[in-house]
């Protein structure tokens, strides 16, 4: 049972992981090339969330995803669809909710580290004969690894703690290791199971952290070699 909860637990982080990057890294990088003052305004609308609580947001997704939501209105007004989505209570609204709620915390690592990467690096490719994306690919994206591997990390780590909104907004499918961390301290004070659980979930971000001080390690030593 337990390593059914273990795998949805590690597959969903991965999943809301990757699209926190997917949708951060781009806007990071619109954010370091910008003059400061675009940057200090785009800067407020990523760190707005942060002012209201997460309990909040998460209601205020049940309430735009539901069946008669502002949501399920535009989809038919623009014709998408010809009746109500079920995007609560599943897997949908779960993956919407995290994703918003967390793309802050990927957002801002990516931004400070490529804030220090000079724009003169692709200039001097595209100078030398370098196509635009081979020049983003070989020279920018690596000096942003840093800023991508603490963004990944973060993000994932405050997924698999992550509980009240799979809770909300998940059917018991959707439900993870943390659901069961609670279930065994609140109700059937079962100590013990709730501690080995933690317990898992602690290791897991030890090795991660492992691995990513290691990857990040190899990236510093690669980038003062060269």
């Amino acid at each position: 049972i337990y390593v059914n909860v273990l795998k949805r637990t590690f597959g969903m982080s991965a999943i809301v992981t990757f699209f926190c990057l997917l949708l951060g890294f781009p806007l990071a990088y619109l954010m370091a090339t910008q003059p400061p003052r675009i940057a200090n305004v785009l800067m407020i609308f990523v760190v707005l969330p942060f002012w209201t609580s997460i309990l909040v947001r998460v209601a205020a997704w049940l309430v735009l995803l539901q069946s008669e939501g502002l949501v399920n209105k535009a989809l038919m007004l623009m014709g998408i669809t010809d009746h109500p989505l079920q995007l609560v209570f599943n897997s949908t609204g779960v993956y919407i909710a995290m994703v918003h709620i967390l793309l802050p915390f990927m957002i801002l690592p990516l931004y400070s580290v490529m804030k220090g990467i000079s724009p003169t690096y692709v200039r001097a490719a595209l100078s030398l004969g370098c196509p635009p994306l081979r020049s983003f690919w070989k020279v920018y994206f690596p000096l942003a690894l840093p800023g991508v591997g603490a963004g990944c990390l973060l993000v994932f780590i405050l997924c698999m703690g992550y509980y009240i909104t799979p809770a909300l907004l998940g059917s018991p499918k959707e439900q993870m290791a943390s659901y069961f961390v609670a279930f065994y301290t609140n109700q059937t004070i079962n100590w013990g199971m709730a501690a080995a659980l933690s317990a898992i979930l602690f290791g897991a971000t030890l090795v991660l952290y492992m691995i990513y001080t290691r990857l990040v390690g190899n990236q510093d030593m690669a980038s003062r070699a060269r």
